[in-house]
């Protein structure tokens, strides 16, 4: 194969994963034109139509689907063995992709970034921030964080956070209005603030276990946001009860501003998880991460173990 084909398959590459000319040309570092001059090449040395093109989007045709299904494994191959060469450096260096939740991202990814971004600075970390799974595969992400739960199939699992738990919450003078509920039934007779994911539009039903008794809430009320902290600061405005992650809300039920209501309905549950293929051999920058993110999660454990 000649380099420049190398080349030509790579820009490919970068096309049929954006589905666009211009995000694919700006991802690559060059113009459009060239992009497109490049694809053109490519289809005739080969005598067959990868792309199809039309003014609004791009996709692979039938011969571009094959190609692809040939092509991800090889490149991933090379990336892989060039991040392999890095171990020769005296300092590790490469890229690390990791896509995560907003939650995730702040409270556990970013501690463990700053740390090893401060030693090392060859090393260059990017975090995608999205409420809905990814395919890190297909989105050549190097790894994921996300629930217990919601864990992929066919990957690596590594715990990286402490257990979690719920809050249902309430300002004190909602609860003197309008009275404390103390089964998550009795939410029918509230005003609840909801939470609507950005992505599947989908409005969250309460999660609430108790004794090993799992049950979920579809809660009404006259406000829905997809912020958490649009949702605590209606919640101390009075405007009824919110739920999320306790650790959004811990300083205001510290200081009273919050009530925390329906505590026994919530228990502990499996935290944050980082997972990768178990066929991709992981980088030595991604190894600095994973084990930043190690320490991180046995600090917090041990310190919840002690609180």
């Amino acid at each position: 194969m000649r380099r420049e084909e190398l080349g030509s398959l790579a820009m490919f590459m970068a096309v049929a994963e954006e589905r666009s000319f211009t995000k694919a040309a700006a991802r690559l570092g060059i113009s459009q034109s060239a992009l497109s001059h490049a694809m053109r090449r490519l289809e005739a040395r080969l005598g067959l139509r990868l792309l199809t093109r039309t003014t609004r989007s791009v996709a692979p045709t039938e011969a571009g689907e094959r190609l692809i299904e040939t092509l991800g494994p090889a490149l991933d191959d090379i990336d892989q063995k060039l991040a392999a060469l890095t171990e020769l450096r005296e300092k590790p260096a490469g890229t690390v992709r990791i896509t995560a939740g907003a939650h995730a991202a702040r409270k556990v990814l970013w501690p463990a970034i700053e740390r090893v971004t401060t030693e090392y600075p060859d090393v260059r970390i990017e975090v995608s921030v999205d409420a809905e799974l990814v395919d890190i595969v297909a989105e050549r992400f190097d790894a994921g964080v996300r629930l217990g739960e919601r864990l992929e199939q066919d990957m690596i699992a590594v715990p990286i956070s402490p257990r979690l738990r719920m809050a249902a919450f309430a300002s004190p003078g909602y609860l003197a209005a309008w009275g404390t509920p103390t089964s998550p039934y009795e939410l029918a007779a509230h005003s609840c603030i909801n939470l609507r994911f950005a992505g599947s539009r989908a409005l969250y039903s309460w999660e609430f276990e108790r004794d090993g008794k799992e049950l979920k809430v579809k809660t009404e009320g006259q406000l829905v946001f997809n912020d958490v902290d649009l949702i605590a600061q209606a919640a101390l405005a009075g405007r009824g009860i919110g739920f999320m992650l306790e650790d959004h809300v811990l300083d205001h039920l510290a200081s009273g501003r919050l009530v925390r209501v329906l505590e026994e309905w919530c228990e502990p549950f499996d935290g944050y998880y980082l997972y990768y293929p178990s066929r991709r051999q992981p980088s030595p920058a991604f190894q600095l991460v994973l084990e930043a993110l190690r320490l991180r999660a046995r600090i917090g454990t041990q310190h919840a173990a002690g609180a």
